[in-house]
């Protein structure tokens, strides 16, 4: 678990998963900011990414190492740029150096606090990869 909490904090970019009824799948990596107990990702508020989360919270998150894997299971809660917390957004900004607060396009928040997570390198780990079930460190 420490691995996965360790590349949480360290990593930049995330692969969300996201579905909607008509439309289907989509996946796209953004860049994310883990503040220790919740992924923050932000998108253009008119992007598919939006559109999706808004109309099926339930996503999936994965940090891009197929041979060190960690995979985040959750319901997105959207924040509009204009309501997103302050400090949520101030350490955002902080860790990319962008604010897309600051611009004349509107973005859409995601956060997503994992009910589930599976972490495994290889596998021989396979076994005793779920971490986090309905929110809760299993050890």
């Amino acid at each position: 678990m420490r691995d996965a909490l360790e590349r949480l904090a360290a990593e930049r970019y995330v692969w969300l998963s996201t579905s909607h009824p008509e439309h289907g799948p989509h996946q796209v990596p953004l860049w994310f900011l883990w503040d220790g107990r919740a992924v923050w990702m932000c998108a253009g508020a008119a992007s598919p990414t939006a559109r999706n989360v808004r109309a099926e919270p339930r996503v999936r998150l994965t940090l891009p190492d197929a041979s060190d894997v960690v995979l985040l299971q959750g319901e997105a809660e959207c924040f509009p740029d204009r309501e997103v917390p302050a400090d949520a957004a101030r350490a955002f900004a902080d860790r990319f150096g962008w604010d897309p607060r600051g611009g004349e396009d509107s973005f859409l928040y995601p956060r997503v606090v994992p009910g589930t997570v599976r972490a495994w390198h290889g596998e021989p780990e396979l076994r005793g990869r779920v971490v986090v079930r309905d929110g809760s460190r299993l050890e």
